[in-house]
């Protein structure tokens, strides 16, 4: 079993595993109507929701985690470990997918560029990944920002490549970033 990157400090954010107490407050913000319109799926059944996250710390792939400021769990990550396309031969755990949620409360005051670039360190620094990639809705400037300020680049432009619970058909951009990227970006000069 890989152990966790958690607990990390980045910027005034606190990653940490989430705990049981958390999941009724990370369900809360994640069923949110305003959180949802970009989400894919705009609401998680609670159930289904509190077992994944209790399953987190057991799990060789899903390295989730909550951020906090000052004690209060202000946002979700997602760091999942997962295997290229399939390729023969292609090493195995050496790519990584993340993802964020913030309180509604929260945005706009650099919690989630903090949380992604807590995820990227994680994913490269601690767990050794080769590259990362990161998904948003077209519609989402904001998103598009914080994946780009945190150092990925925009590899696609996917026209009507999502399905939307409430929209239907939705754009999306990937991005990505490769280990030697991230190094080199934070390297001591």
């Amino acid at each position: 079993m890989v152990s966790s990157p958690w607990p990390m400090r980045v910027g005034l954010l606190h990653l940490r595993e989430a705990r049981e107490s958390d999941i009724e407050q990370l369900l809360s913000f994640r069923n949110d109507p305003a959180v949802n319109r970009f989400m894919l799926r705009t609401s998680v059944d609670p159930g289904t929701f509190r077992q994944e996250w209790l399953a987190v710390p057991t799990s060789d792939t899903d390295f989730s985690c909550v951020a906090e400021v000052d004690g209060t769990v202000v946002a979700m990550g997602f760091l999942d470990v997962v295997d290229g396309m399939g390729q023969p031969g292609m090493p195995k755990r050496t790519e990584g997918v993340i993802g964020y949620i913030v309180e509604p409360g929260s945005t706009g005051k650099g919690v989630a560029s903090d949380l992604a670039r807590g995820l990227l360190a994680a994913a490269f620094d601690r767990l050794g990944l080769r590259r990362v990639t990161a998904s948003c809705n077209a519609d989402n400037p904001a998103s598009a920002r914080v994946l780009e300020k945190a150092g990925m680049r925009r590899e696609q432009h996917g026209i009507e490549d999502s399905w939307h619970a409430e929209l239907g058909w939705v754009d999306g951009y990937q991005y990505a970033t490769l280990a030697r990227e991230w190094h080199a970006m934070h390297s001591p000069d």
